[in-house]
């Protein structure tokens, strides 16, 4: 008889195939006195130079399939099998109390994987994934246990695991893995973002897997709807497999608009332009026909490292940007970091509230050598193609006049220097602090666009923490407020012809759309993926038909009436 668990939905697509189960190695130890330490330190010293060797071929499989940003995942890796707080602390352990090799590296460890875990923000809490997983893998080495190697699978297979490490997933051979499901993990885990470059179809968090599903048995992964069905019926494989071809043909259709302009019914155009994290991304952004970029997070240049990138870096980085997307206009958002985003080796203090603390531009107006280092970097690669330059979580027009003034100091220094700069470079400011939406006539008289960022402003007017989940109800996209606020800026913008685009989720999101292109919105950036999908729905909508709900919508009480009348009015399930 079928089952069906719920998880979070990862990876979009749906997978049919046998369960494969790939159960964690016993890696059990014991406590053992030793007579030499020596001896165990140098069998440690091995056991370390064998996971270094895996390591290394797995980054260089992972860095051909997948891109160096994902490759960059076992740099950090490779940086924990050289932290000298982790190995001389094993060694010292070793020495000291005399024991087992096996018994000092687990107990080391996981004091350190328990203090990670403790961290309240999602990138720390990943240090302790990374730990874990190469402290797995010198083990086994120690112990003799061989590590599953998922590129061995060679039939068609789901893996069923309570979790994947990433270089489990590095390994997936696409040919054989049709898709995953995992005890543990959410969106923004190794394994979610990885199984999304692979395209392959995943469910994650679904509290249970391992303890429900048995090696062998047919299951289907819904990797829309965040959905593992065990044994399903008869009926229910003809529905997902009639869902997936549907999938398949609806992604042909999509094809057919890469090259077109986005428009509505009536004729109406807007520009759809894609999030990006590192230059890796821009085939996924060409292949998907993006028209731009409308955000890129450059704090991924500085992340999964030890110090601060060098301006050269990152004029390397932003010039190979601005030269693979030609003249289409590049929206690069300075430094974001802070918040649940840290840089270990900024040593930056401890907050009690890190969201609505030193974070992103009040950042980089601190730490100006830090700042002007970007901005520099961003000025010399401006010549490369179309820039435009984005401070981030500006709450006061002071912020954003005092971040301008260094802009224009450090163009006016290279200039003076002879460097090339370009003459046209707009300067924006994200909208996701309510003050900021409040006054955006008064910003609006300064700027150059405006990109509103609806992950941040929807938890700064509901006032609720997005990464807590005792409120996440209040996470409310649709919430009557939040939609004032967003009609607010574009009528500010509108007024004094600037334009403004929105790179946060909700860009993307098919029941947001007919509301957004209804408010006036110049410029949608989502997923790549998200882009051909988008391009569809808007090109059958009527812009003058989403115009006149407008105002009935902003109208409304609360966030359910919104939903249920944008559901119903566009016949979206």
């Amino acid at each position: 008889m079928s089952q069906t668990i719920e998880g979070i939905a990862a990876s979009a697509g749906i997978a049919i195939a046998k369960a494969f189960r790939l159960d964690s190695p016993d890696l059990a130890v014991e406590k053992r006195f030793v007579d030499d330490p020596q001896a165990e330190i140098d069998r440690l010293t091995a056991a370390i130079d064998s996971a270094r060797t895996e390591l290394e071929q797995i980054k260089a499989h992972t860095e051909q399939e997948m891109g160096k940003d994902k490759a960059a995942i076992f740099d950090a890796h490779l940086l924990v099998l050289a932290d000298p707080e982790l190995i001389d602390a094993v060694k010292g352990k070793i020495s000291t109390e005399r024991v087992n090799a096996e018994f000092a590296l687990h107990d080391v460890a996981h004091m350190f994987i328990g203090m990670f875990e403790q961290m309240d923000n999602d990138y720390m809490r990943e240090r302790a994934a990374d730990i874990r997983d190469v402290t797995q893998r010198v083990l086994g080495h120690l112990l003799g246990v061989t590590i599953p190697n998922p590129s061995l699978i060679n039939e068609e297979v789901v893996i069923i695991a309570h979790d994947l490490t990433p270089s489990d997933t590095a390994q997936l051979n696409r040919r054989y893995v049709k898709g995953f499901a995992t005890d543990i993990g959410g969106r923004t885990s190794h394994s979610a973002i990885m199984a999304r470059s692979l395209e392959i179809p995943a469910v994650v968090g679904t509290k249970g897997a391992t303890e429900k599903i048995e090696n062998g048995i047919t299951v289907i992964v819904d990797g829309f709807e965040g959905r593992v069905i065990i044994d399903p019926s008869p009926e229910q494989l003809q529905i997902y497999e009639q869902k997936w071809q549907d999938y398949l043909r609806q992604k042909a259709a999509w094809a057919k608009l890469v090259n077109q302009p986005t428009l509505t019914a009536d004729g109406h155009q807007v520009e759809l332009a894609a999030n990006i994290g590192t230059p890796d991304d821009l085939s996924s952004v060409l292949d998907n026909g993006a028209e731009g970029i409308g955000l890129y997070r450059t704090e991924f240049l500085y992340m999964g490292r030890d110090q601060l990138p060098t301006e050269e870096e990152q004029f390397e980085a932003y010039k190979t940007v601005l030269e693979k997307m030609k003249d289409k206009p590049v929206v690069v958002r300075t430094l974001d970091i802070g918040g649940d985003k840290e840089l270990p080796y900024l040593d930056l203090p401890q907050e009690l509230n890190p969201f609505l603390g030193f974070r992103a531009i009040r950042l980089c107006l601190h730490q100006q050598d830090l700042f002007r280092t970007q901005l520099r970097a961003l000025l010399r690669a401006s010549i490369y193609g179309n820039l435009k330059i984005m401070f981030p979580m500006i709450a006061t027009l002071e912020e954003y006049r005092q971040a301008k003034a260094i802009l224009e100091e450090e163009k006016h220094k290279l200039v003076e220097a002879g460097e090339q700069v370009a003459g046209n470079i707009e300067v924006g400011i994200m909208v996701e602090v309510p003050s900021t939406a409040v006054l955006a006539d008064r910003f609006a008289q300064e700027v150059d666009f405006f990109s509103i960022g609806t992950n941040d402003l929807i938890q700064y007017t509901l006032a609720a923490d997005r990464m807590n989940e005792q409120v996440s109800y209040l996470y409310q996209p649709f919430h009557p407020a939040l939609l004032r606020l967003i009609h607010n800026v574009i009528q500010a913008a509108h007024q004094q012809g600037k334009w403004v685009g929105m790179c946060g989720e909700m860009a993307g999101d098919p029941l947001a759309i007919p509301i957004l292109l209804g408010l006036g919105l110049d410029e949608f950036s989502m997923s790549a993926t998200s882009i051909l999908p988008a391009r569809n729905q808007i090109s059958q909508l009527s812009k003058s038909q989403v115009e006149n709900m407008i105002e009935q919508v902003l109208n409304m009480n609360t966030t359910e009436e919104v939903v249920s009348y944008v559901k119903d009015k566009f016949k979206i399930s």
